[in-house]
């Protein structure tokens, strides 16, 4: 059985934000005296906020964790109100695909206004169809929610959707869903668990044999740069 929609992850598939995000955690933790390994902030990557909470609470105290994460999160939004780079690749993708006409969608961990001005201010918002984020369901990423809350909102069959995603927090959820998953892994490696549920390139051009072959669709060269 085609595809023919695709849902797409935010932060580190389409938005370049995992290594600014990085940056805040380690400049804050400085700022505040506190001597954290880049382990902990890779953990985070794909985590949905609760869970960070929860890892920096266990870590650190609910009063220092929350100190931190509150002066994180301020830099951040400074950060992402002057827009954050794309991930190459993303916008000549989403344009081929919005062009022949397949229904696209947005399923983040991200809560709901910072992932729509994140969208916005990146310039991509207006090719999505729908935008599903944590503030729409109960359980984010593992759980396959957010992507069945995606394809319901597209009134495309979780069957007939693939998504792209980078972490295994995300091919895990797009998995359980009953949705095929590309990763494109960002700043964590592909691990033997996501690579047993889903192809892995290297980046969204590289995605694109197994989406044309999915989708039964052709796309459009990508342009080297």
């Amino acid at each position: 059985m085609s595809a023919r929609a695709v849902i797409f992850d935010m932060d580190g598939l389409l938005i370049d934000s995992e290594r600014v995000i990085l940056d805040c955690w380690r400049e804050t933790a400085v700022a505040q005296s506190l001597d954290l390994e880049d382990s902990l902030w890779l953990s985070m990557v794909g985590l949905h906020d609760k869970g960070c909470a929860e890892l920096l609470n266990g870590l650190l105290g609910a009063e220092r964790a929350e100190r931190l994460t509150f002066e994180c999160k301020r830099r951040y939004d400074l950060l992402v109100e002057d827009g954050l780079p794309l991930k190459a690749g993303a916008r000549e993708l989403l344009q081929d695909l919005f062009d022949l006409g397949v229904p696209l969608a947005v399923a983040t961990s991200t809560r709901g206004e910072r992932a729509r001005i994140k969208l916005a201010r990146s310039g991509i918002d207006g090719y999505f169809a729908h935008v599903v984020t944590s503030s729409d369901v109960t359980h984010a990423k593992p759980a396959p929610d957010l992507y069945l809350l995606a394809a319901q909102r597209l009134e495309v069959p979780p069957a007939e959707c693939v998504a792209l995603e980078d972490s295994e927090f995300g091919v895990r959820a797009a998995a359980a869903a009953g949705i095929r998953v590309i990763q494109v892994p960002d700043m964590v490696p592909a691990t033997d668990l996501s690579r047993s549920l889903a192809p892995v390139v290297e980046s969204l051009p590289l995605a694109r044999p197994q989406l044309e072959s999915w989708l039964q669709i052709s796309l459009k060269e990508p342009q080297s740069a």
